[in-house]
């Protein structure tokens, strides 16, 4: 491995602390740090992404993790990051390696000045060869901790910096078309399609909020942003050069076909619904064919309360993900204009316009790699009255 990579390393916490009580797994850290210090010196610029700040806090809040609610984990997440990222400094510097810490959240990732602001950080920290760990800022979510979010986190810093390894370190030693611990289960070296495995990730760990799905659905984001994932048992000697170095078995995720524009890459990779359109199935056969756009005629149901420059996901009428794009209006305007349609836009919404809902030019079509999200139940969606 002679060229200089960006590397992105994701680690759970079921690596990071010890099951039974809570505490940090040292042993793995200083393995991981020594690593990493060492990839750094040979010139990669390396990006990790750590959960761990939920587990570690629990006993400070007098949760186990089975017991622990939102608000349990809100205030282990407060109590945790200080432990982990003061672990991670003092191991860290044991290698002359230069830590910093990023604390984002899911609006961070998906609003794009923020979204550049952010990879703008991680660029300087480059330049002065210091090592980001980035962790979602779990303390102050006002949402549900989500299934998985630090793996698909790590999937949109991967994309962020266009990274050429996104590298996810677990409990095993990557994917088998089963439960490995079932009779006859086999090992899968190389996957091109995510969307073949789906219904072989079922389970997760007892610490972490993700497992393999969510993995396969952070692999499926990188595939799309041109980033090669590994799926690898996080051991505790070289966990990361070992498989760049191709020593130990691991699951690649191959990257196939042309990698889209930064904007249809950003607007693939989604992490959060802002709002969703229903379209007649005319409509999506025509977006599907790159014609059109969406306009206030063509909607037959609104979903999610969005602002102008949000991601919307737009469906058919059979239930069918077809595409997201970038609206030009509220979801305020949008219902009033869809529901007004015997009346001017200017006097609908109170100015002058020419707008699609969502413009042809700001609509990405999914491919068959892409994997698709469910529409949202029928009684989540206001129906425009035909």
């Amino acid at each position: 491995m002679s060229e200089k990579k960006k590397i992105v390393v994701k680690i759970g916490s079921s690596l990071l602390a010890n099951s039974e009580n809570l505490t940090l797994r040292y042993a793995f850290m200083n393995g991981l740090l020594s690593d990493l210090a060492q990839l750094q010196r040979e010139g990669h610029d390396i990006i990790l992404t750590s959960s761990g700040s939920v587990a570690l806090g629990l006993n400070m809040v007098g949760k186990r993790p089975k017991e622990a609610g939102i608000l349990d984990k809100q205030a282990a997440a407060a109590c945790g990051q200080p432990l982990l990222m003061n672990a991670y400094r003092q191991v860290a510097s044991e290698y002359d390696l230069d830590v910093a810490q990023m604390l984002v959240t899911v609006e961070d990732m998906e609003e794009s000045r923020r979204f550049l602001n952010i990879k703008n950080t991680m660029l300087r920290l480059f330049e002065n060869d210091i090592m980001p760990i980035i962790n979602e800022n779990d303390s102050v979510a006002t949402r549900d901790l989500r299934v998985g979010d630090n793996d698909r986190l790590s999937a949109k810093v991967a994309q962020m910096v266009e990274a050429d390894e996104l590298i996810i370190l677990t409990s095993v030693e990557g994917l088998y078309d089963r439960d490995p611990s079932e009779e006859g289960a086999k090992f899968i070296h190389e996957i091109a399609d995510v969307s073949e495995h789906l219904e072989s990730t079922t389970g997760i760990s007892a610490l972490g909020s993700g497992g393999m799905l969510t993995k396969m659905h952070a692999a499926n984001m990188a595939q799309n942003a041109g980033v090669e994932t590994i799926i690898a048992e996080g051991i505790i000697e070289r966990p990361v050069s070992s498989v760049l170095n191709k020593e130990r078995r691991f699951t690649r995720c191959l990257v196939e076909g042309e990698t889209a524009s930064p904007l249809k890459v950003w607007l693939s990779n989604r992490l959060q619904v802002s709002g969703t359109l229903v379209v007649r199935n005319d409509v999506s056969a025509g977006i599907v064919e790159r014609k059109q756009g969406v306009s206030r005629m063509d909607i037959i149901s609104i979903q999610g309360d969005f602002t102008k420059g949000d991601v919307l996901h737009i469906y058919n009428e059979d239930g069918d993900e077809v595409a997201r794009g970038l609206t030009n209006f509220s979801s305020e305007e949008t219902m009033l204009m869809a529901r007004h349609l015997d009346m001017p836009v200017e006097d609908v919404i109170g100015y002058r316009t020419k707008s699609d809902v969502v413009g042809a030019e700001n609509i990405l079509v999914l491919e068959e790699n892409h994997l698709q999200l469910d529409a949202p139940e029928h009684d989540q969606k206001v129906v425009i009255p035909a």
